[in-house]
């Protein structure tokens, strides 16, 4: 698993002491770093010895440059290989400024208040770096795409959108992208594949024959509810995906079709979901704690005779065999076929901006985005996410990267090549080699992923329309109590057996009391804008 992305909310306050300090004299207007360093040594290799560098040019700097960089980090890195190589191939050298992720928050915070930004930092939220860049405190970096190969290719011509997506109403991108970081499958449903084989049960193509395959179960093991869950009120939103209703901004769903935005929870499709696992609830099929368990009680009832099949992160396949194999060796959890009539599951998104990865406006601006570049391309991937093939890594006869210093280990991964090498360093990785470790997958999880990929069971992805600071209010004025009465709503629609048709519809009725036209009508507005957007 990565590790946990941080996220930090500034106060007004704290913005304007931020914006005041930027607008006079300070480092948002001057180079952030007045060290110099000396001139690095005279290159000996050419720049294609270190790959398919987009088309930039190394090193990246005429003079002796340092740049600062402040992110989320355990141990220092400035002493590491891969800074050092950065420097070796770019000339500029990098000053780290890692916090952990528990300190990082509160020391962010001082850096804003001050205004002394480092050349590149993390952890603002896009909403954030909007309001500190329209007044020129970071770097509209789209701005500069004509010098930016790497960028340029992925983000305006390949994917043309992400501007429309990802910038402000003045079509300013202030937050450098992360690009195909997610692997393709990461959540599913899954069932017991012992159990099935030895009761001489096949795997369900369909979500009629997800039902017979329950039944049955429950026939062989009566004192079983053969589908469980631990995900409480999170059940509807992990299984809508289904019934055509998932996306990035679920409850809100763009229905392809129309061409327009929708409440999830209030769609024939929604309920089409409620009744299906209605009756399974009826008929014991469905656990009667779904709304309840917790991970520990969960864990019990996958792991012996009473549950069967569930949906969860796709690791859990190995983890429980790990917990188990002493007791029932032939436990065999595996990935299954997506249920609902669409037959689809998540498509997990190519671009990502959430980390926050922001150049200050000041001296070093160009040498910051050249540099942020250069990581985007597949030489500096390979860097910050393979390493130095020969000297840290060499490939194997699979190509799969083996660390010949770190054989010892019991496994090696991203942490690992953090601590070590000072690879994988939360924000310096921007577009990572698919080569890496990060996606060795168990034997279990590349069956989940070639089982979906191959077959194409996923779920268009609804488009990431650009919201208003405005717009954003509304939404989180609205979406609480929607969301509270349509977690209470599903829960008795699905366990009281008196809920049907009447109280679908007084539900209807209620939720638009409560917004959820008006939430719809946020998302149909901006949805607009992004379709006129060029």
């Amino acid at each position: 698993m990565l590790k946990k992305l941080f996220k930090v909310t500034l106060s007004l306050t704290l913005v304007g002491s931020m914006l005041a300090a930027c607008s006079g004299k300070g480092a948002g207007n001057e180079a952030s770093s007045g060290t110099a360093t000396p001139a690095p040594p005279a290159a000996t290799t050419t720049p294609s010895e270190y790959g398919d560098t987009g088309g930039l040019k190394l090193p990246l700097v005429d003079k002796p440059t340092t740049l600062t960089w402040m992110l989320v980090a355990d141990n220092p890195a400035n002493d590491k290989l891969v800074i050092n190589e950065i420097e070796k191939r770019t000339g500029i050298k990098l000053e780290i400024q890692n916090y952990s992720d528990g300190t990082y928050q509160d020391k962010l915070k001082m850096v804003m208040a001050s205004g002394k930004l480092p050349d590149i930092f993390i952890g603002l939220t896009p909403a954030e770096l909007k309001k500190i860049g329209q007044l020129n405190a970071v770097v509209a970096i789209n701005d500069y795409s004509d010098m930016l190969p790497n960028f340029k290719k992925l983000y305006i011509d390949e994917n043309p959108d992400t501007v429309k997506s990802f910038g402000d109403q003045n079509g300013k991108l202030y937050a450098w992208p992360i690009y195909n970081m997610n692997r393709d499958v990461n959540h599913g449903m899954m069932y017991r594949k012992d159990i099935f084989d030895k009761n001489n049960l096949k795997e369900w193509t369909n979500t009629e024959e997800f039902y017979e395959a329950l039944k049955k179960l429950k026939e062989i093991y009566p004192n079983s509810y053969p589908m469980a869950s631990k995900t409480k009120e999170h059940f509807f939103r992990d299984l809508a995906y289904g019934w055509g209703l998932g996306g990035v901004s679920y409850p809100a769903s763009y229905d392809e079709k129309t061409k327009n935005w929708r409440y999830a929870p209030t769609t024939p499709e929604h309920k089409e979901m409620l009744d299906f696992m209605k009756k399974l609830y009826n008929e014991g099929l469905l656990d009667p704690e779904f709304m309840t368990d917790t991970p520990d009680s969960w864990q019990s009832k996958m792991t012996t005779d009473k549950s069967f099949v569930t949906w969860d992160w796709i690791g859990r396949m190995d983890l429980f065999y790990n917990q188990v194999k002493s007791q029932n060796p032939d436990f065999n959890l595996r990935y299954a076929n997506p249920i609902g009539p669409t037959g689809n599951i998540r498509t997990l998104p190519k671009i990502d901006t959430d980390f926050g990865i922001a150049v200050a406006n000041n001296a070093n601006k160009e040498a910051s985005l050249k540099l942020l570049d250069y990581l985007t391309s597949p030489s500096g991937a390979q860097l910050i996410t393979l390493g130095v093939e020969g000297q840290t890594f060499n490939f194997d006869a699979n190509g799969k990267p083996v660390y010949p210093e770190l054989k010892d280990l019991p496994q090696v991964d991203i942490k690992v090549l953090e601590d070590r090498y000072g690879m994988w360093l939360e924000g310096m990785y921007l577009h990572p080699d698919r080569r890496s470790v990060y996606y060795n997958y168990t034997e279990k999880e590349k069956e989940a992923q070639d089982k979906m990929i191959s077959a194409k069971k996923f779920e268009p992805e609804d488009p990431v329309v650009n919201l208003t600071d405005d717009e954003i209010s509304t939404i989180a004025e609205l979406q609480t109590s929607l969301e509270k009465a349509a977690n209470e709503f599903n829960a008795q629609y699905i366990m009281n057996k008196n809920y049907g048709d009447a109280q679908w519809a007084e539900w209807q009725q209620s939720a638009v009391k409560l917004g959820s036209d008006k939430l719809v009508t946020v998302y149909n507005e901006a949805q607009k804008r992004f379709d006129a957007a060029k």
